[in-house]
């Protein structure tokens, strides 16, 4: 589709979610062009083709508006029509901020890539994973999570998913144990079983995964995956007496830690714990992280640092399972670290999705929800009684992508909630006016 009617339908989408009313303004094509790093003429064909739908009216200097009749002339179809392919759903899961992610720069960035490419570029990529995103990893885990690692010891992989079937099929064999947090990530969980793995669930509190659970349960455990910084979906941090104890642990029976630092870039009140990794002095953590929430999905990449005795075995076991990332992908996330561009991303982000929390969270609390309190992350819990998945149908079936707590969990049993995620709710209005879609598909 041409790159003017791409935008036509964006603002026609705005305009059918209410994020435009009838009367609104919209910026001028000068200024619209320079948002959206295209041609000037490129704009003036996307208002163009709007004026003479009817969806916009030009009132000379004045500039160019919503036209009054839009929202109610427009049909269904139109409005479903104008949704482009991708856009997220109200309340959708796994996505960042679409809107804030810095396009221009990421394109100016690989088309320099592009261009300095030598015919060297074009052979088969390393198995391990592009060496300039290992060092560049190394180094921003190094500042700022505190984690003291090689490049040697970093492994890209096409996503979180295949990230831990480099694990699994490195360190574990049929019939090994694994703790799980209940409620917890539910899609990396056939990883684990269809490696004949035995899941083992573990009760999450207020301080995370319940380690002491775990240990009288299920002792002879051979792996452990948990998100400490901000569990998912519940929020809450692992605290520093159960890292301790989870250690101490992985050191006695030789067991493994999989730490899935997910989240821990945002955090909004507080000083976030250290990483489990940081404390390793036994060296039994197998750390994991992924650019899809701190980037975008599209990029489809993972790392692992794992220890340095494990070196020679993941390298080995990449032979059967190579990094799939395209080559000219990892070097421009690499160029994005090195040049300072992903620390000022996150500052960014951390304000943007701050603000964007409160909206949702006070938006729901008018209309009556009660929002689990969290310190970071990019989604929330809402508190419900009764069926939480029958709740989650009607939303669905009002076209609001919300989730249910108990499809989280892998025993029945545990409190119902409503889980969604805030980033792309991209004003106060428009939190009010999904909130108000919420109570009325589900009560």
């Amino acid at each position: 589709m041409p790159r003017y009617q791409q935008i036509a339908r964006q603002i026609k989408q705005a305009i059918g979610d209410g994020e435009l009313a009838a009367g609104s303004r919209l910026p001028s094509s000068r200024t619209m062009a320079q948002e959206l790093g295209v041609a000037r003429a490129t704009v003036e064909n996307a208002y163009g083709e709007l004026v003479a739908q009817g969806w916009l009216e030009r009132r000379g200097q004045a500039g160019t508006f919503v036209s009054p009749s839009a929202t109610a002339t427009a049909s269904r179809a139109d409005l479903a029509s104008s949704r482009p392919q991708g856009a997220p759903m109200p309340f959708q899961m796994g996505l960042p901020a679409l809107d804030a992610f810095p396009r221009a720069l990421w394109a100016r960035l690989m088309g320099r890539r592009l261009r300095l490419q030598t015919r060297y570029d074009l052979v088969m990529p390393e198995a391990t994973g592009e060496s300039t995103l290992r060092q560049a990893i190394a180094d921003y885990l190094r500042f700022s999570r505190s984690i003291d690692c090689q490049p040697e010891q970093i492994f890209i992989a096409a996503g979180f998913q295949a990230a831990m079937r480099l694990a699994v099929r490195t360190l574990a064999k049929p019939g090994d144990g694994i703790w799980l947090e209940d409620p917890g990530y539910r899609y990396v969980r056939p990883v684990f079983a269809d490696a004949g793995m035995v899941l083992h669930p573990v009760p999450v509190d207020d301080e995370g995964m319940q380690i002491g659970y775990g240990l009288d349960n299920y002792p002879q455990a051979r792996f452990a995956l948990l998100t400490p910084a901000h569990q998912s979906p519940l929020g809450v941090a692992l605290s520093l007496a159960r890292r301790h104890q989870l250690l101490d642990w992985a050191s006695a029976r030789q067991s493994w830690v999989i730490e899935d630092d997910y989240d821990s870039e945002f955090r909004y009140h507080g000083k976030p714990l250290p990483p489990v990794k940081s404390l390793d002095g036994p060296e039994r953590v197998i750390y994991a992280g992924t650019f899809s929430k701190s980037m975008f999905p599209a990029l489809r990449t993972a790392w692992l640092v794992v220890p340095q005795q494990q070196i020679a075995a993941f390298t080995r076991q990449t032979r059967h399972l190579p990094c799939t990332v395209p080559v000219l992908i990892q070097q421009t996330i690499a160029d994005f670290l090195r040049e300072g561009h992903f620390w000022r991303h996150l500052k960014k982000m951390r304000h943007c999705y701050s603000e964007r929390r409160v909206w949702l969270e006070n938006a729901l609390s008018k209309e009556g929800f009660e929002v689990v309190p969290q310190e970071g992350g990019i989604q929330l819990v809402m508190r419900v009684q009764g069926d939480d998945r029958e709740r989650v149908a009607k939303a669905r079936a009002a076209g609001l992508a919300v989730q249910a707590l108990s499809d989280w969990r892998i025993t029945p049993e545990g409190a119902g909630g409503i889980v969604m995620s805030f980033t792309n709710v991209v004003s106060e209005e428009q939190a009010q006016r999904y909130a108000r879609r919420l109570r009325q598909a589900i009560t």
